[in-house]
């Protein structure tokens, strides 16, 4: 089974700078979409085999997650059990007889970390809901986390410190979630590799001196992780600032 999840940064862009090509190329079972920033209703393509599903903020041009599959699920769940957390499309869940597919959009703590007391409330509900979820079978999760874990997955460490996405109290929560059960399957795999970026920003030509961030994962349940064959970074897919992660496991 190969898996995508890739923050497109609107979908509607993305689909005019050859999202479709890319996603026939990969030949993948199943594609992860964040921050697709439309309604279903606003971009009107053909995508033969696979089954879309849509989560899309109240809020237009904002947020919002899909996914599209070609398995179909045995379940689907939009959000996290919390009506604290709904309304900005952050999540969708497909249950699938042998584990959960959960793909997620976490809150951006903003300038200043404006937003960063939301971001911790999130943050303790969405772990309070994965570890439900593992609790009757394993769990992978993908998405943009919005948060670079260590130094290692950050160009400029030091000039980042206490910054959104590199704040000590998003790593702690990060950390927190992986202590909770859960395996970051890039960083498993590729425990040494450096300069393993996906997210760069559109200033200074960031992405072209590669001086990115690692944000975009594929967890999985500890349980699960000896089923993972591969684990991947597609830096060379453009069409978005952040490009796709792939999941390979049988």
């Amino acid at each position: 089974m190969k898996f995508l999840s890739w923050n497109v940064n609107g979908l509607r862009a993305c689909l005019q700078k050859g999202f479709l090509d890319f996603l026939k190329e990969s030949n993948a079972d199943t594609i992860c979409l964040q921050e697709t920033k439309m309604q279903p209703e606003q971009a009107d393509f053909e995508l033969s085999g696979y089954t879309r599903y849509w989560n899309s903020a109240l809020r237009k041009g904002y947020s919002g997650t899909a996914i599209f599959t070609r398995n179909l699920p045995i379940g689907v769940q939009y959000d996290i059990d919390d009506p604290d957390h709904m309304g900005e499309g952050r999540s969708i869940t497909l249950e699938y007889p042998e584990y959960y597919l959960v793909t997620v959009y976490t809150p951006n703590s903003q300038d200043e970390l404006k937003r960063l007391p939301y971001r911790m409330e999130w943050e303790d509900a969405f772990r309070a809901y994965l570890m439900k979820l593992d609790q009757k079978k394993p769990v992978i999760v993908c998405g943009d986390m919005n948060v670079a874990h260590e130094e290692i997955d950050l160009k400029n460490p030091k000039t980042n410190e206490g910054h959104a996405g590199f704040s000590d109290q998003e790593r702690e929560k990060f950390t927190q979630l992986l202590e909770s059960g859960f395996v970051d399957t890039f960083r498993r795999i590729h425990p040494e590799a450096v300069g393993a970026y996906s997210w760069w920003s559109y200033r200074f030509h960031a992405r072209e001196h590669n001086a990115g961030w690692r944000i975009d994962y594929f967890l999985v349940s500890e349980r699960f992780f000896s089923h993972v064959q591969k684990s991947e970074i597609l830096s060379e897919v453009m069409g978005s600032d952040h490009c796709p992660i792939e999941l390979d496991f049988e």
